[in-house]
């Protein structure tokens, strides 16, 4: 990886322009999960313990204009708990005065980025007022890494650049899933459409030896080999895409995995009434909610056999029992095989991690990522401008 990390550069008495995600859902005026927040802090004290000091760039929500609901005034409190020390807070018309009278291990939190008209169209005069604030740039979040804003990527033209603690995790676990991933590697994609994952799919199968395929997906793939679908949720339309994706599998050696049983009922309901049938005999009247079974012990054995394990989707309607029988079983066993040692695991996608946490497994998982869209157009082999905007110059060109 050729992104330098701030953790390796010497930051006494350097102002550092950190890119945060503060982006943290809020409750009656309070922020309601800090995860965020906390995660964020841990990283950044060491380097104010070494005699930094911070000028904090975040978005929060989707403001219209600058309503006061999205302000980041709202997160100062627990910013300022979560690392220990006060925090001032300035719109972007005052950072410039307050940033320069910054002393070492001191923090300043800037007004809402999306405040400012030019921050979603990357431009350019705004990123210099960004970068005026500090000596050193440091993109910590991921997260909005697939965003070219003028907090993101035109501001790390201007001024040197580096990744952050968190940026530079969520880096090095991607690349050990995907890029140079131990074999066999395997990947666990569910959701509901094959349609919104047809370039996630298409990657997948080039880079890595299998891949389970779950969910609504699921059906969609057994329809187009001719099962019938009852009321099954899936897509008619995608049936010469499905037929794509496996004769791109078949050419890069990559084995697809489908459910061979599955999980009927006939109204979508917890506990409603549920029997198992072979995948390509469900019942008119009925609809495939989750994988059997058997299948849950092919997959598991598809694990057990591997390395690495990428995961990306529950196996079914995770979120009602019994349907969430299949997700819950993976994500122990995977939990099981990382604990021991046997595999590295990388999850990522809001279902997902709901999923992993309704299991109880998250924090048994090599890494969880939270990043959402970054995640997914990372799965997708697409260029994230924010990281790109890290890279060395010749090495970006």
């Amino acid at each position: 990886m050729t992104i330098a990390a701030i953790t390796d550069m010497d930051v006494t008495g350097k102002r550092l322009l950190v890119r945060a995600d503060l982006n943290v859902p809020m409750a009656e005026g309070r922020v309601s999960d800090a995860t965020r927040i906390t995660r964020f802090a841990d990283g950044m004290r060491p380097l104010l313990d070494r005699g930094a000091s911070l000028v904090i760039l975040s978005h929060f929500g989707r403001p219209k204009g600058t309503e006061a609901t999205c302000s980041l005034r709202h997160v100062r409190d627990d910013l300022s708990r979560a690392l220990g020390r006060p925090v001032r807070f300035a719109m972007l018309e005052e950072a410039p005065g307050a940033a320069r009278g910054l002393r070492p291990g001191e923090v300043l939190l800037v007004e809402n980025v999306r405040f400012e008209r030019g921050e979603e169209r990357n431009d350019a005069s705004l990123a210099a007022r960004f970068a005026a604030l500090g000596d050193l740039f440091v993109n910590d979040a991921f997260s909005c890494a697939h965003r070219a804003h003028a907090s993101t990527a035109a501001v790390a033209g201007l001024m040197p650049a580096a990744a952050g603690p968190l940026m530079m995790e969520e880096l090095s676990a991607l690349a050990a899933a995907l890029d140079a991933p131990a074999r066999p590697s395997v990947a666990i994609v569910g959701g509901a459409k094959v349609s919104s994952k047809i370039a996630v799919l298409k990657h997948l199968v080039t880079r890595l030896d299998a891949v389970i395929i779950g969910g609504g997906m699921a059906n969609t793939f057994l329809m187009a080999r001719g099962a019938p679908m009852g009321r099954s949720l899936h897509e008619d339309d995608q049936a010469a895409t499905v037929a794509e994706i496996e004769a791109l599998a078949e050419k890069h050696g990559c084995e697809i995995h489908l459910p061979t049983d599955v999980v009927v009922a006939r109204e979508f309901n917890a506990g409603a009434h549920a029997q198992t049938v072979a995948a390509n005999a469900c019942p008119a009247d009925a609809m495939i909610l989750d994988a059997g079974p058997e299948s849950v012990e092919a997959f598991r054995e598809v694990l057990c056999n591997a390395r690495t394990i990428l995961w990306n989707g529950p196996l079914g309607a995770f979120e009602l029992t019994p349907f969430d029988a299949a997700t819950m079983a993976l994500a122990e066993t995977a939990a099981d095989l990382t604990r021991a040692g046997l595999v590295t695991s990388v999850a990522g996608g809001g279902d997902t991690v709901a999923a992993l946490n309704a299991a109880r497994v998250a924090d048994r998982f090599t890494y969880v990522s939270t990043a959402g869209g970054a995640f997914l157009e990372w799965l997708e082999g697409r260029a994230l401008p924010g990281v790109a905007a890290l890279e060395p110059a010749d090495q970006a060109a």
